[in-house]
Formats: structure tokens, C-alpha cells, sequence
């Protein structure tokens, strides 16, 4: 959506989170979308920056955040770095954002380790394992 209706939805409260991103781009979730999915019996994943996962948890009864962490804030550098997919500036804003959110990773449900993506991918499949079961979504077979 452009701009202009963007800006109307957040006025109208039609999200439950959104951001704008340092590269200026908004993103968000509209809350008919989550009302859609679960009505279908499903839960929903998503991937948010820290600021709108609290909006979620606060919003959202039963909502579980999980922080995923790079090894460390060197290693989180030489990735954004590798990828050359943004200018210096936007990876220097990047990173200085990164620091910040790193902070934020006791404030979660549950903190992932990204070092190994084999690894991280597992302890993620596990978590959301045993949060379906244990709200009843996911059977214990």
C-alpha cells in the first residue's frame, strides 16, 4: 500500500504493530490479517523488530517472543557487511540499531543463539513446538 493509506490504517488503528525501518520503508501487521489466521484455528509467526514484537506481546494475550541473537555484535557486522545489499550509512544505522536491540534480549521469552543455522533452526522448531502444544494447537505425538 502506499504511503497515504498506510498512514490512514495506523490512524484508524488497523495495526497491531508496525515500523519504519531505517532504509524508510514501513512495515507492519494489520490486526484483520492475525484475526483471519486464527480463525482458521492456526497461530501465526512472525518476524518483527523488537519494538513491534512488545506491541504484540502487549496486545496479543498468549503471544511468546524469541529473541534470535548473532555470536556477537563483530560477527553480526561481518554478515551485514558480506551481504553488500545496503550502503555504509544504512549499515551503520543498521548496526547501531542491532546494539541497541541486542540489549532488549532479556526482555523476550526465549533468546536463540544464531552461531550455527542448523542449530538455531532446531532450538526455534523446539520452542515453537512446545508453545503449540502446550496451548493445545500441536498434539504430543
Amino acid at each position: 500500500m502506499d504511503e497515504t493509506e498506510f498512514l490512514r490504517r495506523i490512524e484508524a488503528g488497523e495495526f497491531l504493530e508496525h515500523v519504519v525501518y531505517v532504509s524508510g520503508q514501513r512495515y507492519g501487521t494489520l490486526r484483520k490479517e492475525i484475526e483471519r489466521i486464527h480463525a482458521d484455528g492456526k497461530s501465526c509467526l512472525l518476524e518483527l523488530e523488537t519494538k513491534g514484537a512488545r506491541a504484540v506481546k502487549d496486545a496479543e494475550t498468549g503471544a511468546v517472543t524469541i529473541f534470535i541473537t548473532p555470536p556477537s555484535f563483530g560477527e553480526l557486522e561481518r554478515r551485514l557487511r558480506e551481504r553488500a545489499t545496503e550502503s555504509s550509512g544504512e549499515i551503520d544505522e543498521r548496526l547501531e540499531l542491532a546494539h541497541e536491540q541486542m540489549n532488549e534480549a532479556d526482555d523476550f521469552d526465549y533468546v536463540v543463539l544464531n552461531d550455527d543455522v542448523e542449530r538455531a533452526v532446531a532450538d526455534l522448531d523446539r520452542i515453537v513446538t512446545k508453545e503449540l502444544r502446550d496451548v493445545g494447537r500441536l498434539s504430543a505425538t
